[in-house]
C-alpha cells in the first residue's frame, strides 16, 4: 500500500498537485475499493482541484456536477430537447404519421440532452466525476444522488433503465454550509483537506510556478500562514496565495522584507472583502513581515 500511495502522490504532483500522505492514502483507497470519495473542507483549500489532477493522472474526461440550490434530476441527469421534439412533431403531422410511432420516434436517444450524471455513466472509459459542492444542493438531490452511486444506473421512463458502462471515479467535495446526510457519508471514503503546512505550501508555489526563487516561496507560505491567523472574513486559499507569489515574482521581489511597501500593495491578491483589506493595514503587514524568517 505504501508503495502505491508514493505512486499517486508523485504521479499527482506531476499533475502539479502536492497532496499529503492520507490525500493519497484515500485516493488509493478510492480506486482499490471502487468508492466515491467525499472531500470537505474550508473553501479554496484545493477539493476541486483534487479531482482535475486525478483526472489528468489518469488520462480521462472530468465531468463536473456544480451543485446550488434548487438543482434537480433535469439539470444533472438528463433532459429531452423540447425544440427538436416540437419540430418533428410538426414534421411528422404532416406527413400523416400515427401518433404512436411519433412518440416513439421523438423520445429516442436522437432527442436526449445529457447532463453530468446520465454522461458519467455512459462513457465506455471512466471518467473522473466531480459532484462539487454538493452541501449547497437541497436534501432532496442529495437523496437521488444515493441511488445513483450504490447502483451506478438509472432509470428513464421513456428508455428504461440505463446500466454504466463504466464506474466513474467519483468525487464529491463539500464546504461545510449545511450537515450532509449519515446516509450519504456511509457510501463514501472520507478526507478532510486543510489548509496546507508552511512546507507543503511553499512545494504547491514552486510546483506550479515552476520558475520562482524558492526561498521566496518559502516566506510566501510562511507569510500566507500568519495572514490567515488573522481575524479575517475571508481567509486566502492555496488559489490566492498562488497569485500573489506569481505577482512579486513577476515584480522581481527576492525578499519581501526588503520590499514591505510592494507586499503591502499586493495584498489584494490574498484578501476578497473590503473589511479584510481594512484589517490587513501596513502596520498589520510589517507585524507579519517579522516572522518571516
Amino acid at each position: 500500500m505504501i508503495a502505491e500511495r508514493d505512486r499517486i502522490a508523485e504521479r499527482l504532483e506531476a499533475a502539479g498537485y502536492v497532496a499529503d500522505r492520507d490525500l493519497a492514502t484515500a485516493l488509493w483507497l478510492m480506486d482499490y475499493l471502487k468508492r466515491p470519495l467525499l472531500l470537505e473542507g474550508e473553501a479554496g483549500v484545493g477539493k476541486t482541484e483534487v479531482a482535475k489532477a486525478l483526472a489528468a493522472v489518469h488520462g480521462c474526461e472530468l465531468i463536473r456536477l456544480q451543485c446550488y440550490e434548487g438543482l434537480d434530476q433535469g439539470a444533472a441527469l438528463y433532459e429531452w430537447n423540447y425544440q427538436r421534439q416540437l419540430l418533428a412533431i410538426k414534421a411528422h403531422e404532416g406527413a400523416g404519421t400515427s401518433a404512436d410511432a411519433i412518440e416513439e420516434h421523438i423520445f429516442s436517444e436522437k432527442y436526449l440532452l445529457e447532463r453530468p450524471l446520465l454522461a458519467a455513466i455512459r462513457r465506455a472509459t471512466p471518467p473522473v466525476l466531480l459532484v462539487d459542492e454538493v452541501d449547497r444542493a437541497d436534501e432532496e438531490f442529495e437523496a437521488f444522488l444515493l441511488e445513483l452511486l450504490s447502483d451506478f444506473q438509472v432509470s428513464i421512463p421513456e428508455l428504461g433503465t440505463v446500466k454504466a458502462k463504466s464506474i466513474p471515479r467519483v468525487v464529491l467535495t463539500s464546504n461545510g454550509t449545511r450537515e450532509l446526510s449519515d446516509a450519504l457519508r456511509r457510501r463514501c471514503l472520507y478526507h478532510y483537506v486543510d489548509f496546507p503546512d508552511v512546507e507543503r505550501e511553499a512545494r504547491i508555489i514552486t510546483t506550479r510556478l515552476p520558475g520562482i526563487d524558492a526561498a521566496l516561496a518559502r516566506q510566501v507560505a510562511r507569510m500566507v500562514a500568519s495572514v490567515r491567523r488573522e481575524d479575517l472574513r475571508k481567509v486566502p486559499g492555496v488559489a490566492e496565495t498562488l497569485d500573489w507569489a506569481a505577482t512579486l515574482a513577476g515584480l522581481e521581489v527576492h525578499d519581501l522584507r526588503q520590499a514591505p511597501e510592494a507586499v503591502h500593495e499586493t495584498m489584494i491578491c490574498l484578501v476578497k472583502t473590503h473589511e479584510d483589506r481594512a484589517r490587513l493595514t501596513r502596520e498589520v503587514t510589517d507585524r507579519l513581515l517579522g516572522k518571516v524568517a
